[in-house]
């Protein structure tokens, strides 16, 4: 009797909870709309409200992706998975500590502590209405966790070249479990791609921009936020963040792509032990290192690991070369980056996105912008710290010396960007600003290299040979640009691959080769020369030489025509002899079509990839051979087939008219649960490419609105 006395008086409690009332208040202001493919399109009153509703109906659709997202940020994984994520954990903690974010939230303007809490009581009421939703670690959000990871970014993490390993091996851990933050193939086959067209190349006159993020599928939902306030944004979210990340409002729209803007940089130091302390020279004199404690939970364990973990005034210790420490200086979080993330949002124009930009935060983006006004613009990073520009700045330095150290940040003018080009059009792909608007492009020589250390891709080259041959364009005929299928890569491997054969035949290769040299090097479903294309290339990709720049990074375009130019018969007809043995060793002939073999099938935490369930074949392939359209596929446990990844995820095209115009494209579907009805509704369209038109307005919404709630009733 006494338990269940105790149990009714903790129940009144929370039923009475100051939460819990809050939570049902805002619950009440929210309407959510559920199109006919599931896209979530969020009014309510306020602001804060529209964040509240934005992140419940996030959780309705992927709770666990919301979650993990901040497991991992919490440098918590190892809680979760086991030993294996240790290294990944304490890499995390080393640059984003808990407690500054919680300081952060603290010192937060009163206008984002009301988001934040937003945020927080969004993802928590949900799971108090469901209950049957087990979390993995995550039974209660707090406000702050938003300000772990503030920028949007799947890059938003730099550190330099630094690894996991190396971490876990500096400070002692498991190195040959961990997982490893390392540069592997797979990273050369991915990217993003922005575009924008102004009104003297556009058909109508108003200005266009293409929204195309390459990443992990499933990475970041579609949805449409409104409040009363003002706002009305559409576009692409990252699980658990409450501000678009790439997107559109009435008035512009901005898509951020990822760049080697140097934001971190490396420092040996020289160090001496003390008493057990570390002290590290800085110009001629020593000083203690902070020593941090970090305790690391592990799934299973009692006790957690603890690590003593050493700082300098640059930031953490992370790796041992040589002998010697390596500190990273970098600039992963941060209250005013969270709030440039947020303001960008609410931009009227471009002196408006001018303002946002002016605060310089976000260290893991470039920017193509497009506005109602007919302008287009474009920036290469945000926030670049001041340095030598006669120093390599991809190198180690030398940590002894504070002349290393950051000289504070560049303005906005002073970064690599256009606005408005003669040429009228705009393009990024994960490359060199300086061919970003063909003879409209900014100079290499008027600036540092650490700005734009970006060497040039066959996506870079595709998408300047599409747009300088384009006298005008409307939306459609943007998307058929972004949707490109020829693999520029092969234009220079090929012929290479045809002069080695005809210099060292070898009859068990003449007829690939001669399909080889017939194929017109376009992407589709029935093409045997794309399948052994790639998988010729593919074999060849790590032994194509990565040329180091000064500033340390790499041009594929240079690489490949070197290669190519160099590269002996026997090294290019190799290879060939092995992937023709190798598919024909897996299915008895080498004549398999690409789309026999490259196919999209949606997984979740309890559907894996199995070659005896249904798929559909997918003609796009990698964006390593300069196919702007990208899909990265490989077999997964013993398949035979290969499934698709990594690639384009969601994909938008706007016209910024009178009013705003848009088509839309989502890998797979809205939901991350099997059961639903979008889990794979958007697979067709996907597959082939065919946008949906987005419901921008109320009155659009509501004619196609399938489901229509409040969380409160919901």
């Amino acid at each position: 009797m006494k338990t269940l006395i105790f149990l009714l008086l903790i129940s009144l409690q929370i039923v009475a909870s100051p939460e819990l009332l809050r939570m049902q208040a805002q619950a009440k202001r929210v309407t959510i709309y559920r199109d006919h493919f599931g896209v979530p399109h969020i009014y309510g009153k306020s602001d804060a409200d529209a964040v509240f509703g934005m992140l419940y109906a996030q959780c309705e659709d992927d709770f666990s992706r919301v979650e993990r997202n901040y497991i991992e940020k919490l440098g918590r994984l190892a809680e979760v998975d086991g030993e294996k994520q240790l290294a990944n954990d304490l890499y995390l903690r080393l640059i984003i500590d808990p407690s500054e974010a919680k300081a952060d939230y603290k010192k937060s303007p009163d206008w984002l502590k009301k988001l934040l809490v937003a945020y927080a009581d969004g993802i928590n009421y949900y799971l108090f209405k469901h209950p049957e939703v087990k979390p993995a670690l995550l039974t209660h959000f707090e406000p702050w966790y938003p300000l772990l990871w503030t920028d949007g970014s799947i890059g938003a993490i730099s550190t330099g070249d630094v690894t996991e390993k190396e971490v876990g091996a500096f400070y002692g851990l498991n190195t040959a479990i961990a997982s490893q933050r390392e540069h592997v193939a797979d990273e050369d086959l991915t990217g993003s791609n922005g575009f924008a067209v102004g009104k003297s190349l556009s058909k109508s006159g108003n200005a266009l921009l293409y929204i195309n993020p390459h990443v992990t599928f499933y990475f970041r939902p579609e949805i449409h936020v409104n409040s009363e306030a003002g706002m009305n944004v559409y576009g692409a979210v990252t699980w658990g963040q409450f501000f678009v990340y790439q997107g559109f409002n009435q008035y512009g729209g901005w898509m951020h792509t990822s760049s080697q803007v140097d934001v971190s940089d490396m420092y040996q130091e020289q160090v001496e032990m003390r008493e057990g302390i570390p002290y590290y020279l800085l110009d001629g004199n020593w000083r203690p290192m902070q020593i941090k404690k970090i305790s690391l939970q592990v799934k299973g364990e009692i006790k957690p690991r603890e690590i003593s973990a050493y700082f300098t005034h640059r930031g953490a210790v992370m790796a041992q070369r040589d002998g010697k420490w390596i500190s990273v200086r970098s600039y992963n979080r941060s209250l005013l980056s969270l709030e440039q993330s947020w303001l960008r949002t609410k931009t009227t124009g471009l002196k408006s996105y001018q303002k946002v930009m002016d605060m310089r935060a976000n260290t893991s983006n470039n920017t193509v912008y497009a506005d109602n006004k007919g302008n287009i613009a474009y920036w290469h990073g945000n926030f670049v710290p001041i340095r030598d520009p006669k120093k390599d700045w991809g190198l180690v330095q030398d940590g002894t010396r504070s002349a290393n150290d950051w000289k504070g940040l560049h303005p906005v003018n002073e970064l690599v960007h256009v606005v408005n080009p003669v040429t009228g059009w705009i393009q990024n792909c994960n490359s060199t600003p300086f061919t970003v608007s063909g003879s409209a492009s900014p100079l290499r020589s008027n600036y540092p290299s650490y700005m734009a250390p970006d060497g040039e891709n066959f996506r870079d080259k595709n998408a300047v040979r599409l747009f300088s041959s384009r006298a005008s364009l409307d939306v459609n005929d943007l998307i058929k640009v972004g949707y490109d299928r020829h693999l520029a890569a092969f234009d220079v491997l090929i012929p290479s691959l045809i002069n080695a054969h005809a210099k060292s035949p070898r009859p068990e290769l003449k007829e690939l080769v001669d399909s080889l040299a017939a194929w017109d090097r376009n992407a589709q479903v029935n093409s045997i020369a794309q399948h052994m294309a790639i998988r010729w290339a593919s074999l060849l990709l790590p032994t194509i030489p990565k040329i180091r720049k000064f500033g340390g990074e790499t041009d594929p375009v240079i690489n490949f025509n070197q290669f190519a130019n160099e590269a002996s018969p026997d090294v290019l007809l190799d290879a060939l002899s092995k992937a023709k043995l190798n598919v024909e060793q897996q299915f008895g002939t080498w004549k398999i079509t690409w789309g026999e073999l490259n196919r999209f099938q949606r997984i979740s935490n309890t559907v894996m990839f199995d070659d005896l369930k249904p798929s559909l074949p997918v003609a796009f392939t990698s964006s390593a051979w300069g196919q702007l359209p990208s899909y990265t596929s490989k077999p997964y446990m013993g398949s035979k087939k290969w499934y698709g990844v990594n690639g384009n995820s969601f994909v938008a095209a706007i016209e910024f008219g009178p009013k705003v115009k848009a088509y839309s494209l989502l890998a797979g579907g809205q939901s991350g649960d099997p059961k639903s009805a979008h889990f794979f509704d958007q697979a067709e369209n996907y597959a082939h490419g065919n946008f949906k038109p987005v419901l921008f307005y109320k009155k659009d919404v509501i004619q196609h609105v399938v489901k229509k709630y409040r969380p409160f009733n919901n």
